[in-house]
């Protein structure tokens, strides 16, 4: 197998990955409220919400990780098009 190929089912997967955590994350935050009055009675609804922000924070920095990941193949890939091209324009 040659290094494009090996590079590009990489960066396939890292897609993969993100596109999964960025739908689990979409899907915990589905009931999330932006802005939300609570009063005493109503400590259960502000435990969801404390839990939902838990999860969300827990899972960020692989969403960050993943998504860098993914710029950087893609710059590698366009990069190494990019060179290929040049060197056969000369």
């Amino acid at each position: 197998m040659g290094s494009m190929l090996i590079l590009w089912i990489v960066w396939a997967g890292v897609l993969a990955i993100l596109l999964i955590l960025l739908a689990y994350r979409g899907t915990i935050t589905r009931y999330e409220e932006d802005q939300i009055f609570l009063d005493d009675c109503a400590e259960h609804q502000k435990k969801e919400q404390t839990e939902i922000l838990a999860k969300v924070s827990k899972i960020q920095p692989f969403v960050r990780i993943a998504t860098g990941a993914t710029c950087v193949l893609t710059a590698c890939i366009i990069g190494i098009y990019v060179w290929d091209a040049v060197h056969q324009m000369m």
